[in-house]
């Protein structure tokens, strides 16, 4: 899988947690109509937030599979060093991470596996510091079902080059590999798919205008492979009689917010691009409920992998106040 075809499919994958917000005054009541400003600004932010936290966990997974020492493949003597990975030529690193720096340390308990990122703007759209510090304890090989390793956001602050625009994030994930296996033995004669799942309760996120928040994740990546990697994402948590919840917190308007994955989301290759090929998400705040449908053409009608031409989604924003809004939209 090249990099650029990453790249092309987290911003894809971006779309599915589009989400709108409703900064409400003191004589409004739940069935306002939010502003276009807020909605703008709210589904940006939701957006980022989970696209730059799956390019984490897309570089953790890359890092970690180069490995030898965290995947278990083998292992001869401890190691403590670093890999400088720029540039992502095959002959010098290990991590095949464009804008970032792989130390490692198997040597003291817990190991580690840090990604330092160094600014560099390889892929044209942003720029990334801070680091993500992966740990695990002895023993533990991420190719085992089960295995479980922490990662930790420190200061991973990512900056748009389009407006100069950055989000800081912080906090702890834990990254379980359910079923064992790695992503490089998924092949066409592969019979088994991965499973991996995301946690976390203390996701910080520092917005532009310093706007702090906490967000929850909860979500399950599933790898499987049908004429190149299929990635399907759907959501672990529960509130009531609600179940496939992906995320939830405050947004930066002060309101809460949930994010339901209602038809799973699939990635998949299509014209050698990775592309959001199908999924519904239904997201909700105060104002009222959104539904997002994807894999669509300009009609709204569900497609597969078209020869040619641009996917779109559908977004029906109803309010508790019985107002309705559609738009389709290419993605």
């Amino acid at each position: 899988m090249k990099t650029k075809q990453i790249n092309h499919l987290l911003l894809a994958g971006s779309l599915s947690v589009l989400l709108f917000a409703c900064k409400k005054s003191s004589n409004d009541n739940s069935s306002s109509t939010p502003s276009n400003s807020d909605l703008q600004t709210q589904s940006d932010d939701q957006t980022r937030v989970s696209t730059e936290t799956d390019a984490a966990f897309d570089d953790v997974n890359t890092a970690m599979t180069s490995q030898a020492a965290v995947t278990g493949s083998s292992e001869s003597t401890p190691i403590r060093y670093g890999v400088i990975a720029e540039g992502g030529n095959q002959d010098t690193v290990k991590s095949y991470i464009c804008d970032a720096t792989v130390t490692v340390d198997t040597v003291d308990n817990p190991r580690t596996l840090t990604i330092t990122y160094n600014g560099a703007n390889c892929n044209l759209t942003r720029t990334r510091t801070g680091t993500v510090v992966v740990s695990w304890a002895a023993g533990v090989r991420w190719h085992n079902q089960g295995a479980v390793v922490t990662v930790n956001f420190n200061n991973l602050k990512i900056t748009r080059i389009s407006d100069g625009k950055s989000i800081t994030l912080n906090g702890t994930h834990t990254y379980t590999n359910v079923t064992g296996g790695t992503l490089l033995s998924l092949t066409s004669n592969s019979a088994t798919a991965i499973t991996h799942t995301i946690m976390s309760t203390n996701m910080s996120i520092t917005f532009d205008n310093g706007t702090q928040r906490t967000w929850s994740v909860a979500r399950q990546r599933v790898y499987s492979y049908n004429s190149g990697l299929v990635i399907t994402t759907t959501g672990l948590h529960t509130d009531g009689s609600t179940t496939g919840i992906s995320e939830w917190g405050i947004n930066r308007f002060g309101n809460n917010f949930s994010t339901q994955i209602v038809n799973p989301l699939v990635i998949s290759l299509c014209n050698n691009y990775f592309q959001m090929t199908s999924g519904e998400v239904n997201l909700t705040n105060a104002a009222g409920s959104t539904m997002i449908t994807f894999g669509l053409d300009s009609t709204g009608t569900a497609i597969g992998c078209p020869v040619s031409g641009t996917y779109y989604f559908k977004l029906v924003w109803t309010g508790n106040g019985g107002k309705s809004y559609t738009f389709i939209l290419p993605y």
